[in-house]
């Protein structure tokens, strides 16, 4: 026998030799019952090392027969789908998009198939080592033809979904299906991410979907990953980066050290789940800028149709989740582009904080997120905090009007009034970081104002408020208002001490005594931010916690001896000391909480 003039027995194999006829040909003789020829293709389709000039010859012969391709050829379809095709030659690449083309208008019956093929190369191809338990990619040899591949899979894409209207419905189970394990390298969901938003790019239709699919995965590496385990992480680096300092150095002096450390910090994250959450988060808000800006400039279309798919899945998702620290600050960040947006989200979260209708724990979440986006958001002015405050305040009185008239002996009952304390924690929090801004360049109207909130009235009712927040937020309240003479809440606050173990009533009936040790800490979402990339985009528009060195603001009669000054926010390592901390008062999460159909400001 001989191929090209050689004698076949005594030549090497090459492997630019096909055997077997045509595919026509091939399909002809399976249709009869001679599937030798039809094993042997998909044999050859399958080689590893198959040549460019191979795959384009059968591939222009697939499409002279793409009619022929019925659900009978499923498992030779998948094989020709298996095709190393992404990366290779331009010759290659344009012969498989036309395949591709004629195969889902032929034969729609391998559309998903189709999409799960290019999905499928929607990550990189590395190889990936365990070390200490957890999955490490050797991201560091970095594939200069990446985003070449990434741009030939979203070419065939969008031919598909040009030939098929309806992709957008089969292809976002697919995008979820295939979403890689949290676990896996940084690289790894990194890739996959930034190709899941660029899809949003030419299929819009799924934005909001693709939008809750990444944000749901992230918020489970924010809630895996505590605050207080990233700063243990990070002190530890901090720690050992020293020991080895000085173990290559010998003796040094640590004021120098302290200072030497700091520009040269890694912005790699020491705890591996924040690294892949920090990534995540560095590429979903990049997305954020770049989709809201066009030519440099704001485009207010597009930034209200984005903030309208990212306030329905705060809604869905974010609202409801209890302790994430960081995903939330993508509605932070797309606030801080423009003042109505961030008027937009207050109100937003007013209207399910003063809902009934609306379950308690996503009432007093929303509380929580109210208070801490006007204490932190430096993009807030005066004029919008006094607004807030003003709707606030004037429902805090309401309720307790409502407490008043019912004739029943009001009592610190926090899972009946959860709400209300939330609500009340959120003015005191604001007025803790707002009030400087509040009094300056006018302390006499600024005054006048804070006097005409009423704000003893709040903590002298019988509901109590100052009994159940947070006691570091109670404790700083009560000396700033006392500077300012606003008003006196020493007297309450060691009353409230001598009662370490407040008794709180069953909501349900009857005379249960419960505490509740849940405390408000998670309750201030846009506490500080703690991850080192994409922190940099929020540092500019983040209000930190000033220290206030006036001694006549330090508590009195608290035990506290000062306030510690190496640390942002106040809350920080804080231990509450009382029982009766508000917490999230049981309640069931609504999943069909509705979208909103138009952008809204405050009134």
């Amino acid at each position: 026998m001989e191929v090209d003039g050689r004698d076949f027995l005594n030549t090497p194999l090459v492997k630019t030799v096909r055997f077997g006829g045509s595919v026509a040909e091939t399909l002809a003789k399976h249709k009869l019952g001679d599937s030798s020829d039809y094993e042997l293709l998909k044999h050859q389709l399958a080689d590893p090392d198959i040549k460019d000039a191979q795959i384009v010859s059968w591939l222009q012969e697939f499409r002279s027969c793409v009619t022929q391709l019925t659900k009978d050829h499923e498992q030779l379809i998948y094989t020709v789908l298996k095709l190393p095709w992404v990366g290779r030659s331009q010759a290659v690449v344009e012969e498989y998009m036309a395949f591709l083309g004629n195969l889902v208008s032929a034969q729609t019956v391998y559309l998903c198939a189709c999409l799960k093929m290019v999905v499928f190369h929607f990550t990189p191809k590395r190889v990936t080592i365990c070390e200490g338990g957890v999955d490490i990619s050797d991201s560091d040899d970095e594939d200069e033809n990446l985003p070449r591949n990434f741009d030939q899979c979203h070419r065939a894409l969008q031919l598909i979904t040009r030939y098929v209207p309806s992709t957008s419905r089969f292809l976002m189970p697919i995008l979820q299906e295939n979403f890689p394990f949290i676990q896996k390298s940084s690289r790894t969901l990194e890739c996959y991410v930034h190709n899941l938003l660029r899809v949003t790019v030419y299929i819009p239709s799924i934005r909001r979907d693709i939008l809750e699919v990444i944000i749901g995965k992230m918020l489970k590496l924010d809630v895996s990953a505590s605050r207080s385990d990233i700063e243990e992480a990070e002190e530890k680096a901090v720690q050992n980066q020293r020991s080895e300092e000085q173990t290559e150095e010998g003796l040094f002096d640590m004021d120098e050290d302290v200072q030497a450390d700091q520009p040269s910090r890694t912005a790699v994250m020491a705890h591996p789940v924040a690294e892949r959450l920090d990534t995540l988060m560095a590429v979903l808000m990049a997305y954020i800028k770049d989709f809201c800006h066009v030519n440099g400039s704001l485009h207010v279309e597009r930034t209200k149709e984005l903030y309208r798919d990212l306030w329905g899945v705060f809604d869905k998702l974010i609202l409801p989740t209890h302790g994430s620290c960081h995903v939330q600050y993508t509605l932070f960040y797309l606030c801080s582009f423009r003042l109505a947006l961030a008027e937009a989200f207050l109100d937003h979260l007013w209207k399910i904080l003063q809902s009934p209708s609306q379950p308690a724990i996503l009432r007093q979440a929303a509380a929580g997120y109210l208070g801490s986006f006007l204490a932190r958001a430096r993009f807030i002015p005066v004029v919008t905090v006094r607004a807030c405050l003003d709707l606030l305040v004037s429902w805090i009185h309401r309720y307790i009007d409502d407490q008043d008239k019912s004739g029943r002996q009001a009592c610190c009952d926090i899972s009946l009034h959860g709400p209300f304390y939330t609500g009340c924690q959120a003015v005191f929090y604001t007025l803790i970081f707002r009030h400087r801004a509040m009094l300056e360049g006018n302390m006499k109207k600024g005054l006048e104002y804070l006097q005409s909130l009423n704000l003893e009235r709040v903590v002298m009712c019988q509901l109590n408020p100052l009994k159940v927040c947070l006691p570091s937020v109670t404790s700083m309240f009560a000396a700033i208002t006392r500077k300012y003479q606003v008003v006196f809440c020493y007297t309450i606050i060691e009353r409230n001490n001598r009662h370490v173990l407040p008794v709180v009533r069953s909501s349900a009936g009857g005379d249960c005594v419960t505490t509740n040790t849940n405390p408000l800490d998670s309750f201030f979402p846009f506490d500080p931010y703690l991850l080192k990339r994409s922190g940099q985009l929020i540092e500019p528009f983040y209000q930190v916690w000033e220290e206030l060195v006036d001694t006549e603001l330090l508590p009195a009669k608290t035990g506290q001896q000062g306030l510690r000054e190496d640390e942002d926010d106040f809350l920080c390592g804080e231990m509450p000391q009382m029982e009766g901390i508000v917490g999230m008062t049981p309640g069931s999460y609504d999943s069909n909480i509705r979208s909103p159909s138009s952008l809204v400001t405050v009134d």
